[in-house]
């Protein structure tokens, strides 16, 4: 069974001090800890445990933005955070204090994570039974999840505390009273200290009892995604909502003024990863096994069918070719059914079991419509897509039988679109490939995927969820959920994140096209230069010809790509665009009818609530503020 260092269940019993747990625990105790090799792995597998679990369904913040909702009172925290429900004296999903969200399984604050690596990186060269090798590896992943912890408290909170050691228990109250960096000082932290640990990491882990192990292609890649973040509009130069947030000596915690060259710095990052991931064999993911038996004839004449097995396993396929840092979980263990896919998996109709298919996960229709055409084009750009009666009934042709059930009825919204809208959403009248089968779904009320009687298990919008859903697991037991490797990071960011930094530092270029074109070609659809120049289909023809036209293309492109991966809620809020989203009714269909007429009739089944500039910081609890005076709370809480 492969396993990521990680997923070991060895946790550490290092005590939690105040303030931000960054004084050292009992020195005797650390001295036996780093004895011999043995003990100090301990040491390395609790840096690694601090690493939030984002394949939590109820800690994800997968649920914290547009794509998904559920019908649940008991909502997931991340529901409950863009439900506007956030407060500073009990934060919601908070990487600085730490949270324990309805099972066993806690996420302490990141500082104490930390804290784990500085004590490591301090004692690790008195281990006797290792080589200087080992020991300077050891350190530099360490060196490498402190600046990821450090990065993903910034994207949080903005300004926080740079903790590059530990203090020293003779420190006075004064001293452990730490104050918030800047944002510019953090990031340049990170990115730095990033730097110092590439050169002490191993090209690429590859052996199975390793996987998810930081190497150069993992550390390099997440540097691509840093430097991207730090050349966004939120955090470059942001006078427009930060202006008067100082520091006690009047420092701007947020740079005053845009910096160009933070994108070509960007640009860079991007392309030296992709160099690295290419070197050491990551490549784009296309399926390569047998399809389903049901599908096989038409699998082998349908580029179409391949494209939609292609995207509905780049990211369920363990440890494939594309993945560069994945986040495992045990097979088997007692969470299994806390992965976010539980949550999503449909009924089997043959089983009379339903212990895992909760089915209560569902994307929104805002996610339906944020798919292309089947010509590569938004719905409201293709002019050959009846756009403005998307929401009308139209039965299925009999060349429309590979998106949906040849003779019924379903929404034109559901018929014509690119192969990721079928490989990512199941919808009344469609397909879904699971347990073996090609099922056909029937979603009204009533029927096997529709709401049962007054069953409070159910599809809110009338969308199933196919992406993350591995296709083999089964519901009729927690021990049949097959786990994969939550995607950390996988290559098709880096191409998409040297696209979006190349414009915007030298406009478009064949290059940026050519970017876009490979995680395009994936998806069966036409080129940017394709799509874009015909102007029987394009709507503004030759977007992709200026800065600003091509920007809303590539960020289209990665709303795509990565939906559902937990990439929307920060991508939308670096933008500066989240009460662009987030700020608007939940709509999907009335799930509660049993006729085509009734079922496709719109309604409103949640809100969303985005408190702009307020939101796009989490707060500091009040209690942190109440121990550190030195301390200053975001501005709005």
């Amino acid at each position: 069974m492969k396993k990521a260092l990680y997923i070991l269940i060895i946790l550490s019993t290092l005590s939690c001090n105040d303030y931000l747990d960054i004084v050292p625990d009992k020195t005797q105790e650390l001295s036996l800890l780093f004895e011999r090799k043995n003990a100090a792995y301990t040491a390395l597998v609790t840096c690694y445990s601090h690493i939030p679990e984002n394949d939590h369904l109820y800690e994800t913040f997968v649920m914290a933005t547009d794509e998904l909702t559920t019908p649940f009172a008991k909502e997931p925290a991340g529901t409950d955070l863009m439900k506007g429900e956030q407060q500073a004296d009990n934060p919601i999903l908070s990487f600085w204090s730490g949270y324990n969200q309805y099972d066993s399984n806690s996420q302490n604050s990141l500082f104490e994570g930390i804290r784990s690596c500085n004590t490591l990186i301090d004692n690790v060269d008195n281990v006797l039974d290792m080589s200087l090798t080992e020991k300077l590896a050891w350190k530099s992943e360490a060196m490498f999840l402190k600046a990821y912890f450090h990065y993903l408290l910034l994207i949080k909170y903005g300004p926080v505390p740079i903790i590059d050691t530990n203090l020293p228990i003779s420190a006075s109250v004064e001293e452990v009273k730490v104050k918030r960096a800047t944002v510019d000082e953090v990031f340049n932290y990170i990115i730095n200290t990033i730097d110092t640990a590439i050169a002490g990491l191993p090209p690429r882990v590859i052996n199975d009892n390793n996987l998810g192990r930081i190497d150069q292609v993992i550390a390099k890649s997440m540097k691509s995604r840093i430097s991207l973040f730090f050349a966004s509009p939120f955090f470059n130069g942001n006078s427009e909502l930060y202006s008067s947030f100082v520091n006690a000596d009047g420092t701007h915690f947020f740079n005053q003024s845009y910096d160009q060259s933070r994108w070509e710095l960007a640009a860079n990052a991007a392309k030296a990863a992709l160099d690295a991931a290419v070197e050491n064999g990551i490549e784009f993911y296309y399926f390569n096994d047998e399809p389903l038996e049901s599908d096989k004839r038409t699998y082998q004449n349908s580029d179409f069918l391949k494209s939609i097995y292609n995207n509905r396993y780049v990211v369920t396929d363990r440890w494939n070719d594309e993945l560069i840092w994945g986040h495992s979980r045990p097979v088997g263990s007692n969470d299994d059914w806390w992965q976010i896919q539980a949550g999503a998996l449909l009924k089997d109709p043959n089983s009379s079991r339903v212990e895992a298919a909760w089915q209560w996960v569902s994307p929104t229709l805002r996610m339906a419509e944020i798919y292309y055409t089947n010509n590569g084009l938004p719905i409201n750009e293709d002019i050959s897509f009846d756009y403005d009666n998307r929401y009308n009934l139209s039965y299925v042709s009999s060349s429309q039988t590979l998106q949906a059930q040849y003779g019924q009825q379903t929404a034109k919204l559901n018929l014509n679109r690119e192969s990721r809208f079928y490989a990512h959403l199941g919808f009344d009248r469609g397909h879904y490939r699971g347990w073996g089968y090609k099922w056909d779904l029937k979603m009204r009320k009533g029927e096997i995927h529709g709401r049962l009687a007054n069953s409070n298990d159910y599809l809110t919008t009338g969308y199933a969820l196919k992406k993350i859903v591995h296709p083999d697991s089964e519901g009729d037991g927690y021990d049949k959920i097959v786990q994969y490797s939550w995607p950390m990071i996988r290559l098709a960011e880096l191409y998409l994140n040297f696209a979006e930094a190349a414009n915007e530092f030298n406009g478009p270029t064949q290059e940026v096209y050519n970017m876009l074109n490979t995680v395009r070609e994936r998806a069966g659809i036409k080129t940017v230069e394709e799509a874009w120049s015909d102007g029987s289909i394009a709507a503004t023809v030759n977007k992709h010809t200026t800065q600003d036209g091509l920007r809303d293309i590539i960020r289209h492109e990665r709303l795509i790509e990565f939906a559902f991966e937990g990439h929307r809620y920060n991508d939308l809020r670096r933008w500066k665009m989240a009460e662009n989203y987030l700020n608007s009714p939940v709509k999907g269909w009335s799930v509660d009818e049993t006729t085509e007429d009734g079922f496709y009739t719109l309604r409103d089944v949640g809100n969303r609530s985005f408190n702009s500039p307020r939101d796009y910081l989490h707060p500091i609890s009040i209690n942190e503020l109440t121990i550190n005076t030195n301390l200053i709370q975001n501005p709005g809480w």
